[in-house]
């Protein structure tokens, strides 16, 4: 089996969820960061995960670009989908929701959240700013889930 994890990340926690899923797949993985390198041929691969982070309620654009993009390769392929952010369970999975398209989603054999970061010095100022008084977090927190991350490479190992 051959996987591809495509995803964006903008201060480093997807980058770092995309490695720990990697490490707990099985058979050949590729993973690729869509804002820095270009996506090979996914007609190439059996299995392909993408992720994203979500800022501002939102999942990166090229994320989305790139499920819409690829959409119909993207619906004979086994899916997966997660996304990185701060939110609880309810919130994050209407992240998901909002995130993906509906079609691709419902084919996707494994979808989660595997939790998300505040690394404040990766910040900005006005980020800071906003962040720290949105959540009320003065120091960086992380709310990472290995438990989700094992459970999502389970199921795509297991199909």
């Amino acid at each position: 089996m051959k996987t591809l994890i495509i995803y964006a990340s903008k201060y480093g926690c997807t980058e770092k969820c995309s490695n720990l899923l990697k490490d707990k797949i099985t058979g050949e993985v590729k993973i690729v960061d869509m804002k820095r390198e270009s996506v090979p041929d996914i007609d190439l691969f059996d299995n392909i995960i993408i992720g994203g982070s979500i800022y501002m309620g939102k999942i990166q654009k090229k994320v989305n670009e790139f499920c819409l993009k690829n959409n119909s390769t993207l619906t004979n392929k086994k899916l997966g989908f997660f996304i990185c952010c701060m939110s609880e369970k309810d919130i994050a999975e209407k992240q998901i929701k909002t995130s993906f398209p509906e079609g691709l989603l419902s084919k996707a054999i494994a979808i989660d959240h595997f939790g998300g970061e505040f690394i404040f010095k990766k910040m900005n100022f006005l980020e800071r700013l906003i962040i720290k008084k949105i959540s009320k977090a003065s120091n960086d927190k992380s709310t990472i889930s290995e438990e989700n991350i094992n459970k999502f490479a389970q199921l795509i190992n297991n199909n």
